[in-house]
């Protein structure tokens, strides 16, 4: 298997460092509000990747964390508590807030048939944790206290920029304008390892400690729970691009001074999804949630399925109407699929592959191997279905294969496609129909107008090679 690795910023043959067990490690939500599409995006690849890596034969460990605690509003230290501003805004507690977005968030990846982590860690479990790292950092010159919170010193870390590459002069110190710089720090970029003084007042969550009452910097959790539950050394750390300038850079400062070796083997980040031309992001305001498109009648897994026609490494605009370019791709998909499935009588769900079989599933494996290629998987499941060299049941039996890495159910019956949406889907899809017709009978003329006559009626067709799609244009 391929994979890039942000850390040598290339594509690099996969290798574990013990044998065939992946350790592996996912940053996970701030429970604060809903999680994103932007951020389902990245859990979405992340799944395809732990789901990859068991399917060619490796046992995965995946360890994920929940910040239910110390996140503020810049991953530099600065702003507010995002815990204690979403308790604000609901008029909740800090614990309730957590839970609530807990809870919310695995409904959201069961929908999205995003599989549960081995391990889920909440932040608040580990307090004496932190405490015992920071100890250890402490006792070897790593820190410093300044205004009663301890910080890290970066400029004890030789290479404290090998992850992002950057300039150490150039790195933001606050991510937003309106977010103000610790003045009490050696150097911009040192960071909080244990707050005592905060700049915001009745801090929820406080916990006594060697300097005084308080709470752990957010940097810390993922490191330390990694180091609990997987060891000294990981083969994976996942997140998306937003975190590798300073969170995943402060990660591997700290733990590598704790534990004076190299920590993660290969980095892995998944690119933005881009909405109203910027990221998707809470605190500007611009963001939709699973929750949100499904009240305007999308299911979860078609927007599963708009995301793994990306690669994880380019930016993927939403829109609603490639949405439902998507989830009429998909529901068409799945018809083909039910078709074949029910011209199948007494199915067993274990025939002897076939050659011509076996080469689609070893075609599809190659495009996951080729650093997650899930765009071109699901082109090889398209050709397979279309394939006159392979029986109706070696296809039900390479659907099962394939749908353990794309899980998007396409064994799982489900009515006919109607677009609550769009009463005029029906006759859009009853067009596309003659223009196939009229195309496969090479009548061109009148293909071609029933292609104007849509696009009169605001409705653009896509020819794929997976299909004919469509999508509005006004």
């Amino acid at each position: 298997m391929k994979l890039y690795n942000t850390l040598s910023r290339s594509i690099e043959d996969f290798k574990p460092i013990n044998g065939n067990l992946v350790k592996m490690y996912t940053c996970g939500p701030t429970v604060y509000n809903f999680a994103h599409l932007g951020n389902l995006r990245i859990y979405i690849h992340e799944d395809v990747l732990e789901k990859t890596l068991r399917y060619i034969g490796y046992d995965v460990k995946r360890v994920m964390n929940i910040t239910d605690v110390g996140h503020l509003e810049s991953d530099s230290d600065e702003g507010e508590d995002k815990m204690l501003k979403g308790a604000k805004r609901e008029n909740k507690t800090v614990m309730e807030i957590a839970q609530h977005y807990t809870d919310a968030f695995f409904s959201d990846i069961k929908k999205l048939n995003i599989k549960k982590p081995d391990v889920v860690a909440k932040a608040t479990d580990y307090i004496n944790d932190y405490i015992e790292f920071i100890k250890v950092l402490e006792k070897k010159g790593y820190t410093y206290i300044a205004n009663g919170n301890v910080y890290f010193d970066v400029t004890k870390v030789k290479d404290y920029t090998k992850l992002s590459g950057m300039d150490l002069s150039k790195l933001k110190t606050a991510s937003r304008e309106d977010v103000f710089v610790d003045v009490h720090k050696k150097s911009p970029q040192d960071f909080v390892l244990w707050f005592t003084k905060s700049k915001f007042e009745n801090q929820a969550m406080k916990w006594d400690s060697p300097w005084g009452i308080g709470y752990p910097g957010w940097h810390i959790e993922c490191s330390v729970i990694s180091l609990k539950n997987l060891g000294n050394q990981l083969d994976i750390h996942c997140g998306g691009i937003d975190h590798i300038a300073v969170h995943h850079t402060n990660e591997i400062a700290q733990t590598e001074s704790y534990t004076g070796k190299t920590w993660v083997k290969y980095w892995w980040h998944g690119e933005y999804l881009i909405l109203n031309g910027g990221k998707m992001s809470k605190s500007s305001g611009e963001f939709l949630t699973l929750p949100s498109i499904e009240k305007k009648g999308f299911r979860p897994l078609a927007f599963r399925y708009f995301v793994l026609n990306s690669h994880y490494r380019k930016q993927l605009v939403f829109s609603y109407d490639s949405l439902a370019s998507a989830e009429n791709a998909y529901l068409k998909l799945k018809n083909k699929i039910m078709e074949i499935k029910d011209s199948v009588n007494n199915y067993t769900g274990s025939p002897v592959l076939s050659e011509e079989a076996l080469k689609y599933k070893n075609e599809f494996k190659n495009c996951l191997e080729d650093d997650l290629n899930t765009a071109n998987a699901i082109t090889v499941l398209f050709s397979m279905l279309k394939a006159d060299t392979v029986s109706s049941v070696e296809k039900i039996k390479l659907v099962e294969d394939f749908d353990q890495v794309l899980s998007l159910d396409l064994l799982k019956e489900e009515n006919k496609y109607r677009n609550v949406r769009d009463e005029m889907v029906d006759y859009i899809e009853e067009m596309i129909k003659k223009r196939q017709e009229a195309k496969k009978n090479k009548n061109y003329q009148l293909a071609d107008s029933i292609r104007s006559e849509l696009l009169e009626k605001g409705i653009m067709l896509e020819d794929t090679r997976q299909g004919v799609n469509w999508k509005k244009i006004n």
